[in-house]
């Protein structure tokens, strides 16, 4: 699969932008604050339908304009695909998929997968579990329709059900409703719990590979997945929770309080492990990602990497850059002097400033 062109209309810094894509390396340079990241964010977007920041549609909206469209040209196995995105202020997104409006962002299951590495990702490790919950979420989104359903039925439990525990304060004859959530949370919950844990089941082997050639064979590095509970106890587990949940007014329990454990030589790295530990363990999970995706879709994903290269030392650049000159990649950078040194072929790269593009290949 790979990206052919993207087209933007009043999104972010741009009014109106078209860039045609290369199969293999893009590089797209130029000082901070020029709107590379916008460019790689709209093709996540378009592929996901939402932003890796977190962003709302209104905040991806151009100042002053009260839409945006984007335009995104997708080829796989040989087909070509039209995806159109289209952000309201005040209303839903529109979507579109060759011309045919879709109403729910799993109908965009099997077109495009994308994988976004920026410094933040970096962090992954060391930072609080929400951030590694969103790691998985986002991936599973991508790769497993059902997974995208019973997350968002389970999102919108979660919500319902902290609001019930917090009126139940004012009105105690509204307990009553909440074994009705607690069937709707177990129902969804365990789906997650079980999906979880077969996605870190599958990363593993492939992340304990990549690891071992990053550190040159010194560290054994595998995930541990963190469940708050089991499939098992999760029943008994709410009731246990009930009178806690009522007093703190919020679930305490399920999948959305679950973590991962990163561990290197039977190590705990979120606690006890280096930068450089934490940073390499990092690298290796996204590029562990990259496989699986390989090994689920039969198809390597397009990958987007924004400005990672000078967070990482030389010898971590060189083995990431070897690593992806199979697949289409986008990559963000303030200049090109990585990639020179490293004689790394570029197949295409173009110059962001303030909001315009120049080709130079």
């Amino acid at each position: 699969m790979f990206i052919e062109s993207i087209e933007l209309s009043d999104y972010r810094n741009y009014s109106h932008l078209h860039i045609d894509f290369h199969k293999g390396t893009n590089v797209l340079y130029g000082d901070n604050a020029q709107g590379k990241t916008n460019i790689l964010e709209a093709v996540y977007v378009c592929s996901t339908t939402k932003s890796h920041r977190g962003s709302k549609d209104k905040e991806m909206i151009r100042f002053g304009a009260d839409e945006s469209h984007i335009k995104m040209m997708v080829r796989r196995d040989g087909i070509p695909y039209r995806i159109d995105m289209h952000l309201k202020k005040n209303k839903a997104k529109g979507v579109a998929v060759n011309g045919v409006p879709i109403k729910k962002a799993s109908e965009l299951f099997g077109i495009v997968n994308v994988i976004f590495f920026s410094p933040e990702d970096l962090n992954i490790i060391k930072n609080g579990p929400a951030e590694r919950r969103r790691f998985v979420d986002l991936e599973l989104c991508q790769l497993n329709r059902l997974y995208v359903y019973n997350l968002a039925q389970y999102n919108k439990t979660v919500i319902q059900r902290n609001k019930l525990l917090k009126d139940i304060d004012y009105n105690t004859s509204l307990k009553e409703t909440l074994p009705m959530w607690n069937e709707q949370l177990l129902k969804y919950g365990t789906e997650l719990i079980i999906m979880r844990s077969e996605f870190i089941k599958e990363l593993n082997p492939l992340i304990a590979e990549i690891h071992a050639g990053l550190s040159g064979g010194k560290e054994t590095l595998s995930i541990a997945y963190e469940p708050n509970v089991s499939p098992e106890n999760f029943r008994e587990q709410l009731a246990k929770n009930q009178f806690q949940e009522i007093r703190q007014r919020q679930t305490l329990t399920g999948p959305h309080r679950d973590d991962l454990n990163f561990i290197v030589n039977g190590t705990d790295i979120r606690r006890f492990g280096s930068q450089g530990q934490q940073r390499t363990a990092a690298l290796s999970l996204k590029l562990a990602e990259i496989e699986l995706v390989k090994k689920i879709v039969k198809d390597y994903p397009v990958l987007l990497l924004d400005d990672v290269l000078s967070e990482l030392d030389s010898k971590r650049q060189e083995h990431l850059l070897s690593e992806i000159t199979h697949i289409q990649t986008l990559i963000t950078c303030t200049g090109l002097d990585e990639f020179v040194n490293s004689k790394f072929r570029m197949d295409k790269i173009f110059k962001i400033v303030e909001g315009t593009v120049e080709s130079e290949d």
